[in-house]
């Protein structure tokens, strides 16, 4: 026999499962709804603690509550387990579960701070827990990860360097050729060498893109759909690899060419000041230990900043923001203005906050990111 709250949660789903879908579109029901669902997973991800703890799986011969509830539940058996192992940990971070069960966090920020609590001291992360939980619930998930990796490495700087070490130390890359002649790649890369790789990568495959929508209107006209390129996305990126390698032999061995430089950004604040930053332009937290194999052949591109969002330049009476100008916005907000969007700042267009035309000055202060679509569809002023 089911418990009466859940005979009532059973009833009050079948009002919602035979609603006209229509009903429920609107945007604050759709927030409801999915703050609901948080709240239910962690009633259950609780309930499954408990039962954890009361053995009676044992009952049935299993050998772990996992592997009952996998069984019982038909999931895979690492979801089941993670469930069990988050229900354990939650006994004892009681502002998180709080959180949760109130529907405030999701369960995605809870691996988070469950993960983070296994890696650092527990002392630690229970004197900070109602700051991180505050941090979940106030900022954008890709703003909660962030600080979390931050705090991690205040909290633990030897194990974020070691972790940083093993990411290096792991890297690996297989290209291998099938019987018929087709190659096959597959690797992992640390942090900041996929971001050289991707931005390299990118940058061709941007190049290319244009190349194939300006065939493609030419053949079709004005109207210009992603299905009218003669490439897909994924043949682009093929083509963009081939290419990369094509014009790494260019580039003299003998010194008759530069090589060139690292193609990543790193941001790294002064720690007295502005509190510790460093991470990359893509918004990935980095130890500073794993700058120090690039300090040698890297640049150093210094922007100051005169205030938390002002950046010191000239040439307020350019249409276009280009240059250093530019630079300074992308290193500034790193990506869209949207907040639905994160699209990286360096494929966006630099948009006035205030029209051009309507006297806005082309200096970094007016300017924000925007990618094409926002671009063209801002908002009325």
């Amino acid at each position: 026999m089911l418990a009466e709250p859940t005979s009532q949660l059973v009833a009050a789903l079948d009002g919602l499962c035979d609603a006209d879908p229509t009903s429920l579109a609107a945007g604050e029901t759709v927030v409801e709804l999915h703050r609901q669902l948080e709240r239910l997973a962690a009633v259950v991800t609780r309930a499954t603690a408990a039962f954890d703890s009361e053995r009676e799986w044992e009952a049935d011969g299993a050998r772990t509550a996992g592997a009952w509830l996998a069984a019982r539940c038909r999931l895979p058996v690492a979801a089941a387990r993670r469930r069990v192992r988050v229900g354990r940990a939650l006994r004892t971070m009681p502002a998180t579960e709080g959180a949760w069960l109130a529907g405030e966090v999701g369960e995605a920020h809870v691996d988070a701070l469950v993960t983070e609590r296994e890696r650092v001291w527990a002392e630690r992360f229970e004197a900070d827990e109602a700051e991180l939980v505050g941090f979940a619930r106030d900022l954008g998930y890709r703003g909660f990860r962030r600080a979390l990796a931050y705090w991690s490495q205040a909290a633990d700087p030897d194990g974020a360097e070691r972790r940083e070490s093993e990411q290096r130390e792991g890297r690996r890359l297989h290209l291998s050729q099938s019987f018929e002649g087709a190659w096959f790649i597959d690797g992992v890369l640390d942090p900041i060498a996929g971001e050289i790789v991707s931005t390299a990568l990118r940058r061709i495959e941007d190049e290319l893109f244009r190349d194939d929508w300006a065939e493609a209107k030419e053949r079709v006209g004005e109207g210009v759909r992603p299905s009218d390129l003669a490439r897909t996305p994924a043949q682009r990126r093929a083509d963009a690899l081939v290419e990369m390698a094509r014009r790494a032999g260019a580039v003299a061995a003998d010194g008759g060419g530069r090589t060139p430089d690292p193609l990543f950004t790193v941001l790294v604040g002064y720690e007295t000041l502005a509190g510790r930053m460093c991470e990359l332009a893509s918004g990935t937290v980095v130890t500073p230990g794993a700058l120090l194999p690039w300090l040698t052949p890297a640049w150093v591109e210094r922007v100051v900043f005169d205030g938390p969002d002002r950046v010191k330049n000239v040439g307020p009476r350019r249409r276009l923001f280009t240059g250093a100008t530019r630079r300074a916005v992308e290193v500034r907000d790193r990506q869209c203005y949207s907040e639905f969007c994160d699209l990286p700042a360096s494929r966006c267009e630099i948009d006035h906050v205030v029209p051009f035309s309507a006297g806005g000055p082309t200096v970094d202060g007016n300017g924000r990111p925007a990618c094409h679509y926002h671009d063209r569809n801002r908002p009325p002023p």
